[in-house]
């Protein structure tokens, strides 16, 4: 399941799980949009990874509170701590590498 978020409180509590991605994008961003159905499916085939999507749009606050200056941008999370980072467009192999999963 992918979740939206606007909200700083509601993403701070959904970054705290052990298996965390965050895809920080904007709709008219052309890399982002070819991304998103990757995030999709890797969050269908990894029901143990909570994925988050954070238009940085409509969410300033917490795409500037982790300095996001180009998108997509995707964070991944452990325990509510920032693990690595990954700017710009990457394939399905290297997304499921980044996050650990099959």
């Amino acid at each position: 399941m992918v979740n939206h978020v606007t909200d700083k409180v509601e993403f701070d509590k959904l970054i705290k799980g052990d298996k965390v991605l965050v895809d920080f994008f904007a709709t008219w961003c052309g890399p982002c949009s070819m991304l998103a159905p990757l995030v999709e499916k890797l969050a269908q085939d990894n029901p143990d990874l909570t994925v988050i999507k954070v238009d940085v749009d409509n969410a300033e606050e917490i795409a500037a509170a982790y300095d996001i200056s180009s998108i997509p941008t995707l964070i991944y999370f452990s325990k509510g701590a920032p693990v690595k980072k990954s700017v710009g467009y990457i394939p399905e192999a290297s997304l499921k590498r980044f996050v650990g999963a099959k």
